[in-house]
């Protein structure tokens, strides 16, 4: 044997000593551990498996909870409500959504879904999902909640969805909820709109058909007065359903974001006034005063001076159809900041009463109607709407304040340069 050989052998020989005192060291660590926890110490070989089983499934432990936590944050970030409940219909899990649909500072999983959402419909549906066993979904409206809760609900619209948890979920039910309150209101504004039109077309189409079966009648011939009372009736009417026709449009047309706005440069005085040479023969014989307050240059700002006249045209016919008594003063003004321009016009007539002010920019909403003249066409009801819609889409905004008797006053702010829509 040479002496290489011999030294390897040294040293294989050592190294198993030492194994074999290692192995010997940590039997006695784990006998120790063993009895330290009341296991028997022929037991100890099976404590360092024991140990590697509870090491994996601490490690499974945080995986699932680093997982729960990623996917709780994803259904935080949703906009809908979500709801996971028992079969006795405890709360079992709550995104923060649902939180802020229903106006609540938290949801409490643990407590029923009758103290959180605090509306039977709601539960109702749930268990109707739950004894069919199926999928089911509802629109509805929330009722009235106790009065200082401080979570009233009343009128907003929701669509909830439940459905039956799988057979790996347990029993119980999972719950959507969306708020669809805008949605419902714009469906409801558009059914309102077809129904006011409708209704706005019928009655001037009636009184011409009146008239045209009088004359087609062929009874007592009538005298030329007849004649052309009933002629001019017919053409105010038949004006009275194109204006209508032509607000409608114009409505449309700014409702429509493919629609883009004609901006250029525009003299503001020169809108206003030509606004009031429109509407000149309604001044005739009417102690009326027209006043326009601009700079020295008329004031210029960029927007569509197609609906800068229309309004204008309404608020100037506004003023005068709803003034019959003399002395009345229509004051049009302009004002320039760094920032935006300020449009006013005001008048000293009969005012607007404060229960009508928040609905005058409603469509075919017309106040003080005894006010108007009853020699003139109704108006249609639509031309503060569309003074309104435009001049939001300028980027602006408008207000009205009026004080009866005393000043009747809407403010326009545009942002400079204008922001058009």
């Amino acid at each position: 044997m040479t002496s290489l050989s011999l030294v390897l052998l040294i040293l294989l020989a050592a190294c198993v000593v030492i194994w074999m005192q290692r192995e010997k060291f940590w039997r006695k660590r784990w006998e120790s551990v063993a009895r330290s926890i009341g296991m028997r110490a022929r037991d100890a070989d099976e404590l360092p498996e024991q140990a590697v089983q509870v090491w994996n499934a601490l490690q499974e432990t945080r995986r699932q909870s680093e997982q729960r936590r990623i996917f709780e944050s994803l259904l935080d970030e949703i906009s809908q409500g979500l709801v996971l409940v028992e079969a006795d219909l405890r709360i079992r899990y709550a995104n923060r959504p649902l939180a802020r649909l229903l106006n609540r500072a938290e949801i409490h999983p643990g407590r029923s879904l009758i103290e959180e959402v605090r509306d039977h419909q709601i539960t109702d549906l749930v268990q109707e999902s739950l004894q069919k066993k199926q999928h089911t979904t509802r629109r509805i409206q929330m009722l009235s909640s106790e009065a200082g809760a401080g979570t009233n609900l009343s009128g907003r619209h929701f669509l909830v969805e439940a459905a039956p948890l799988g057979a790996e979920g347990g029993e119980g039910a999972w719950l959507m909820i969306q708020d669809v309150t805008e949605a419902a209101m714009t469906e409801q504004i558009r059914k309102d709109f077809v129904a006011n039109a409708s209704h706005e077309l019928r009655t001037p189409l009636t009184l011409i058909g009146g008239y045209i079966e009088m004359l087609q009648d062929g009874g007592a011939p009538l005298t030329p007065a007849a004649m052309k009372r009933s002629l001019d009736v017919m053409e105010k009417h038949t004006k009275r359903i194109a204006r209508i026709i032509e607000d409608m449009l114009a409505i449309s047309r700014l409702e429509d974001s493919g629609t883009p706005l004609n901006c250029e440069p525009f003299n503001v005085r020169a809108s206003a006034q030509d606004a009031a040479d429109h509407l000149a023969p309604m001044l005739e014989g009417r102690d009326v005063r027209l006043e326009f307050d601009f700079p020295e240059n008329g004031g210029r700002i960029m927007g569509d001076r197609f609906y800068w006249d229309q309004i204008f045209t309404n608020l100037l016919e506004n003023s005068i159809k709803e003034n019959s008594r003399p002395g009345l003063v229509i004051r049009v003004s302009g004002r320039w900041d760094n920032d935006q321009c300020v449009l006013k016009v005001m008048d000293n007539g009969i005012g607007i009463p404060a229960h009508d002010l928040p609905f005058v920019f409603k469509r075919f909403y017309r106040g003080n109607k005894h006010h108007s003249s009853a020699s003139q066409v109704k108006g249609t009801g639509l031309g503060l709407s569309i003074v309104k819609r435009a001049v939001e889409a300028h980027g602006g905004t408008i207000e009205l304040t009026s004080t009866p008797g005393v000043e009747t006053t809407f403010t326009m702010r545009v942002p400079v340069p204008c922001e058009c829509e």
